[in-house]
């Protein structure tokens, strides 16, 4: 019984840069999204990396969107890291790819329910089949590729229709950052579920992009495994992203230093 009402407790959150990221262990964060499927009709978690903050950063309307959600996962080690510099706290990376398949395995064993929403056809067939191989028992109820465009107001209506008819505990989407965030703030209160962002980790676990070997994502340089897999679309937001983090981290550092001193 105590361990179930720690689980209800909301996860702490700390600043880093314009995002309000929410620290705990990997264990704790699974538990808290499945209380979190339990507890709320409608909810949505934001898997934090360092694009998003530097999206959160130059907009505040996504901003917004991000430190609303119920949980932000400290999904890229840089965006861990920082936590920890910043506040003394030794912050796991929490990455969306590892999240994927400890959730599966958790709504297999509770007997829930999952929708997936997002990418491809394709993908979405691949990684319902594995996932149900992987994980006897899981209920994936369903699966929907949007078109890639505007939808209308009524194709928007006909889509959460579908969703909430599955009644699913999770809804996995994949939109690419910053779309899939802004669609799940959007959807608040209207999809019945538990919404988790999970961008690029949909086609990494489906088998048709690789993931970096453990000791590229140990010194967080996952990101460097995805550039040499895709220069040419990614190299300038890297170098974007990856500079600006690096600028700003400093300059959120040095500031808290010079007015806290080493409080935490």
């Amino acid at each position: 019984m105590c361990f179930e009402i720690l689980t209800m407790i909301a996860m702490q959150k700390r600043k880093v840069i314009k995002g309000d990221i929410s620290i705990g262990t990997f264990g704790e964060f699974v538990n808290s999204l499945i209380d979190l499927s339990k507890n709320n009709g409608s909810s949505y978690v934001c898997v934090c990396n360092v694009h998003m903050l530097i999206e959160a950063n130059d907009s505040n309307d996504f901003s917004k969107v991000v430190n609303e959600a119920d949980i932000v996962t400290p999904d890229g080690k840089p965006v861990a890291k920082a936590v920890e510099w910043l506040y003394g706290i030794e912050q796991p990376r929490v990455a969306g790819m590892d999240l994927i398949e400890s959730l599966f395995m958790e709504i297999s064993i509770k007997g829930l329910k999952v929708f997936l929403y997002g990418s491809t056809n394709d993908v979405l067939e691949k990684m319902a089949n594995k996932a149900c191989k992987q994980f006897p028992g899981l209920n994936v109820v369903g699966t929907l590729s949007p078109p890639f465009r505007q939808l209308s107001v009524d194709e928007d209506r006909h889509e959460i229709d579908i969703i909430n008819r599955h009644n699913p505990d999770f809804v996995f989407v994949a939109l690419g950052c910053p779309k899939q965030e802004r669609w799940m703030a959007e959807h608040k209160d209207k999809v019945d579920s538990c919404m988790i962002g999970l961008g690029g980790a949909f086609p990494v676990y489906a088998g048709m992009v690789e993931r970096s070997p453990e000791w590229m994502q140990k010194y967080g340089l996952e990101w460097f495994y995805r550039l040499y897999q895709d220069p040419k679309r990614l190299w300038k937001r890297y170098f974007y992203t990856n500079t600006r983090f690096i600028i700003l981290l400093a300059i959120q550092l040095f500031s808290k230093h010079l007015f806290f001193g080493n409080k935490k």
